[in-house]
């Protein structure tokens, strides 16, 4: 009789574990998805200002096109021609760093994702096992009423002898 409830205080104690566990892993995994969200804000930011810097690079160099038409004329168009040559630089390798910051944060976002996948397929295991502990610990409940049954049974016999 002891023995049972040693086996259920254990059954018991093992139980919370999990569920401890899997409180755990539930926590982790809510904080991975709201890092992939702002992993994911911050991806769409960067891709805008990536389209941004696209679009003034785009004009940077029509403004050159027409700066080299003029400049034969005017020698102060050469120094304004210049002047976005440098900016153009400037463009171009924010550009270049944008682009940087764009294939880091989409490869941190891709590890992200693989580790929410993760956790979330370690939740579904730990709720798998707490719904065979509580299968298991339902079992010997049952068990052990019916082993008390008998108890009580053969102790009225032995008190009727």
């Amino acid at each position: 009789m002891e023995k049972f409830k040693e086996r259920i205080q254990t059954l018991r104690d093992e139980n919370r574990k999990v569920e401890e566990r899997a409180e755990a892993a539930e926590a982790k995994n809510k904080s991975l998805e709201q890092e992939h969200i702002a992993k994911d804000h911050e991806l769409h930011s960067l891709e805008n200002k990536v389209k941004n810097l696209t679009e003034d690079l785009e004009k940077a160099e029509e403004k050159i096109k027409n700066l080299k038409a003029v400049e034969e004329s005017d020698s102060s168009a050469k120094n304004q021609n210049e002047s976005l040559v440098r900016k153009i630089n400037l463009l171009e390798t924010e550009l270049d760093n944008a682009e940087k910051n764009l294939r880091e944060m989409t490869k941190n976002f891709r590890e992200a994702d693989v580790k929410a996948g993760h956790f979330e397929r370690k939740v579904q295991q730990l709720e798998g096992e707490i719904a065979e502990r509580d299968k298991q610990n339902e079992e010997l409940v049952l068990k052990n009423k019916e082993l008390q049954g008998e108890l009580d049974t053969l102790t009225d016999e032995l008190s009727n002898i």
